[in-house]
């Protein structure tokens, strides 16, 4: 095999870093942009930037997907699946390790407390990643309102697809306006607004659950979830604890708690979640469910990178879609927050981590270990 030497130097690279990589896809993106580009030349800066402009037009978990699209490039077909499991595949362990811990030991007192301290913590991460994206995501009044507009609606029980597409749509036809001709607003645009609106509210109810269900759920959230992993968190808590009725709020945050403390993507809090409702062989279905997309999307759209971005639709979609998922995320911090933070030492912790991560750039998962050694005093004392 030709690039055998090429497909053994991608396994390796990303199999480290699926052990090592913490911090969340930000920090991800860095680390791989000082591997392939700094340190080993895989790829030169221009080639990086394309690679993660063309993550960010197709769904699914960021520096998974720049992991695939990396070892595509360097090892071929073979390197794409190399590349994506390598990164993937360590964290799962990881987390399915510790989700067996926590459906056998969480009703302790200690377990329980652990938590209690790491969750404030999870609160001021996402807080500090919506600050930082805020800047990067809302340039403008379109986009502005697009964010507005999902908080606002999220708490009205819209849709978060809905949601998403819409804002992306918004500033699209915006941005656009001059571009568009009678017969595009009557031909589709409105039937196509039809559409979006039969499917905005979400209908709370209880569904018994199911191993298919549970697969096809978790392969929805991969095929059409844009923006940051935090906002992962707006469809499991609409599909999960809204809609189905099999999580409780606090049950969510404990999941997205252990994907904080393991390093990889945080999409492997599906590992988990599947394991707390279906054993071994739901989070291995929903693992399977979450990260497939992301294979199939990056193989269908790596050929067509050069032409994405130049696409002032495509380009405005994005914006849209980017914003609107910041306002996603912020409803959702919300609304998590109220099941964490029950007292003033939890709202302490949730300020302090905070401070640390705007002022000091302290790592994350420092102050998570900080979290629960606090949860543990806590819990002596």
């Amino acid at each position: 095999m030709r690039n055998y030497p090429h497909l053994v130097e991608v396994s390796l690279l990303f199999l480290k870093l699926g052990f090592t990589a913490f911090g969340g896809p930000a920090a991800h993106i860095s680390i791989m942009h000082d591997e392939v580009v700094k340190r080993r030349q895989w790829l030169t800066d221009q080639q990086f930037l394309d690679l993660l402009g063309a993550t960010n037009l197709i769904p699914g978990p960021n520096s998974t997907e720049m992991a695939i699209h990396i070892g595509y490039l360097r090892a071929g077909w073979p390197g794409l699946v190399a590349g994506g499991l390598g990164f993937v595949l360590p964290a799962t362990a990881i987390v399915l390790g510790l989700a067996w811990a926590y459906v056998r030991y969480s009703s302790l007192p200690q377990a329980g407390w652990l938590l209690y301290g790491i969750k404030p913590v999870v609160i001021a991460i996402i807080v500090q990643a919506l600050w930082s994206l805020c800047g990067k995501a809302i340039r403008t009044i379109p986009t502005g309102l697009a964010a507005a507009a999902a908080l606002v609606l999220y708490f009205l029980g819209v849709n978060e697809i809905v949601l998403l597409f819409g804002g992306g749509l918004l500033v699209m036809l915006v941005v656009n306006f001059r571009r568009l001709r009678g017969d595009v607003l009557g031909g589709w645009l409105l039937p196509l607004g039809g559409a979006l609106a039969s499917l905005a509210y979400t209908a709370a109810a209880t569904v018994p659950f199911s191993l298919p269900l549970l697969f096809l759920t978790f392969l929805k959230i991969g095929s059409v979830m844009y923006g940051s992993g935090y906002v992962l968190l707006a469809f499991l808590r609409s599909d999960l604890v809204v809609r189905y009725g099999w999580l409780t709020d606090a049950q969510l945050l404990d999941a997205i708690a252990i994907g904080q403390v393991t390093p990889g993507p945080l999409f492997t809090t599906a590992t988990f979640i599947g394991y707390q409702l279906g054993g071994v062989s739901g989070a291995l279905l929903a693992t399977l469910g979450i990260f497939l997309p992301a294979f199939v999307f990056v193989a269908i759209s790596n050929p067509f990178i050069p032409r994405l971005r130049s696409s002032p639709w495509l380009g405005a979609l994005l914006d849209g879609v980017n914003a609107a998922a910041l306002g996603l995320m912020a409803a959702v911090t919300v609304q998590i927050g109220r099941a964490s933070l029950v007292d003033p030492l939890t709202v302490l912790l949730t300020l302090a981590a905070l401070i640390l991560l705007l002022r000091f750039r302290v790592n994350s998962t420092w102050l998570i270990a900080g979290g629960a050694l606090v949860g543990l005093v806590r819990a002596l004392f």
